[in-house]
């Protein structure tokens, strides 16, 4: 596909509350490992040149050493690079990020996060990226499966909600309960999980769910699958190595493919620090997989 014809538009669009943005958005997880900075935010311009107007990030995507800041050098922070990057916002585009776990340097990160905690977390966000509100903020639970309650947490961002601070809220790494308690105090626009062809397909129902509530479903870690952020490598390559070969397209593409297929509801956030592979993913919003392409995706029936 010819660059000029490269566009987020062609994944179509879904609803976060009452911003509308396209199914084809942008991760900025990546963006700090590499220290061109002028680099990150070219990769970041080039997103909103090609329709991007969903980008995720959160405080904790910080280089070197992430949210324990392990590690010498000046920190990185995705959050400042999008600021640098690309404010004056464009009136569409909408930021997403998450909030829920404070850094422990012995112990690493932990569940037990305070309102007041929240309160910080989301100020640290309203100023590195230079904010007045937030537009969309989820509560991260850091380990799953957990049972604990989500009332008080997602309750304290509640609040900021009605003062003004946070326009809309989501949950990240949760269960259905946690979706059922957290919609009892205020709508619930999106979940996003852990979600790829293969791996976590126990959240199949949940995602489904979502679709059914209205819900975006938005997974992390996609095109990674099992193998998280060292790469995909799965039982599912061969049927992924066909389906690609077959569109003349790669691996990476077939695999966002597959996630935009899963309903409309479905949204994307792939990562990258390379302009390349930016402009690969935002072309892969246009791939349209058959049925039987499906299957064989799913392992229903055998690569032909």
């Amino acid at each position: 596909m010819p660059l000029g014809e490269i566009t987020a538009a062609a994944a179509g669009t879904w609803t976060l509350g009452d911003r509308t943005v396209s199914r084809m958005g942008f991760g900025s997880m990546r963006l700090t490992a590499d220290p061109d900075r002028e680099r990150a935010i070219r990769v970041l311009r080039t997103a909103i040149e090609l329709g991007v107007n969903h980008v995720d990030t959160a405080t904790f995507y910080v280089s070197p050493g992430g949210t324990l800041g392990v590690g010498t050098g000046l920190p990185r922070y995705a959050t400042d690079l999008i600021r640098e990057a690309l404010a004056p916002y464009p009136d569409d585009l909408v930021i997403t990020t998450k909030v829920g776990f404070a850094a422990n340097q012995a112990n690493g990160v932990s569940e037990v996060c305070t309102p007041e905690d929240l309160r910080s977390q989301v100020e640290e966000n309203l100023r590195r990226l230079g904010r007045d509100h937030l537009d969309v903020v989820n509560l991260r639970i850091v380990k799953r499966p957990s049972r604990d309650s989500v009332a008080e947490r997602f309750g304290a961002l509640a609040d900021m909600r009605a003062a003004g601070l946070i326009r809309h809220l989501g949950l990240s790494n949760v269960r259905a309960d946690h979706i059922d308690e957290a919609a009892t105090i205020a709508p619930v626009v999106c979940v996003q999980n852990n979600y790829a062809l293969d791996n976590n397909r126990t959240d199949d129902a949940l995602l489904h769910a979502c679709g059914e509530r209205g819900i975006a479903y938005v997974p992390f870690f996609a095109l990674a699958g099992a193998n998280r952020e060292k790469g995909a490598t799965s039982d599912h390559s061969e049927a992924i190595r066909a389906v690609a070969q077959a569109h003349g397209v790669s691996e990476h593409q077939v695999r966002l493919a597959w996630t935009l297929h899963q309903g409309p509801h479905v949204l994307a956030i792939p990562g990258t620090g390379d302009p390349d592979h930016l402009v690969q993913n935002v072309a892969a919003g246009a791939l349209r997989l058959t049925d039987e392409e499906l299957a064989v995706l799913d392992g229903t029936t055998p690569p032909s």
